[in-house]
């Protein structure tokens, strides 16, 4: 059992169960947190948020794009689309904005439109529904700033882009198992760090491993120069 009584899992999860930190699993230390952050993590694994500010044309472009953008081709992924969406739907911004650009609600549905009008350009009917390689000459125009007509000739490409992957990275990598991917430890508060040297790691983080999708174990190792401590 994990210090917080729940069942121990050897492996945790990621994205596509790719990662380089085989045996660790950030929800073996909710024990170690207090009550309002582990609620607060814990909630983003299992109550997924239903999708309410998109419409369903709007979430079927964005969800393509965002499963591009992250690279998450498989399952498990991370429910990006619905924690963007929760955010937008309960109005919590970032507090600021380009000046030649709307309010990122607006921004957002206009970006859902306007990658279904750039896959119109290459000839699909839509962006959900169009080619893997039609969708990778938009996403990187996007990225490029070189989208133009209907909607991008009055919503700027390059801030656009800026606005969009902020906030996908943002809850991306606020949700544990892109933690796990990482190798990230999850909240110090309450515990704190207390190995600060060069080469020193707490018992409880992540030992990174040589393969990049391995699944060997590497639970106690030591990083180099950490001998003897």
């Amino acid at each position: 059992m994990s210090p917080g009584g729940l069942p121990r899992q050897r492996n945790g999860v990621t994205p596509q169960m790719h990662g380089r930190y085989p045996d660790f699993n950030v929800l073996d230390e909710v024990g170690h947190w207090d009550e309002a952050t582990r609620k607060v993590v814990l909630d983003r694994i299992e109550h997924v948020p239903e999708i309410r500010f998109f419409t369903t044309d709007e979430a079927a472009a964005l969800g393509v794009f965002l499963d591009l953008l992250l690279a998450q081709d498989g399952e498990p992924r991370i429910p990006v689309l619905n924690m963007v969406d929760a955010k937008l739907f309960a109005g919590e911004l970032d507090g600021f904005r380009y000046a030649d650009m709307p309010d990122d609600r607006e921004t957002w549905r206009r970006v859902a439109a306007g990658l279904d009008a750039a896959a119109v350009q290459h000839g699909s009917i839509e962006f959900a529904g169009a080619s893997r390689d039609i969708r990778e000459r938009v996403v990187e125009a996007f990225a490029d700033g070189k989208l133009h007509g209907r909607v991008w000739d009055e919503l700027p490409p390059s801030r656009a882009w800026k606005v969009v992957t902020r906030a996908a990275l943002s809850a991306f990598y606020s949700h544990p198992w892109a933690w796990n991917e990482i190798g990230f430890g999850g909240p110090a508060y309450p515990r704190g760090y207390a190995r600060l040297g060069v080469g020193q790691r707490e018992s409880w983080e992540g030992v990174e491993s040589a393969g990049a999708d391995s699944t060997g174990s590497s639970a106690g190792a030591d990083l180099p120069g950490s001998a003897g401590r």
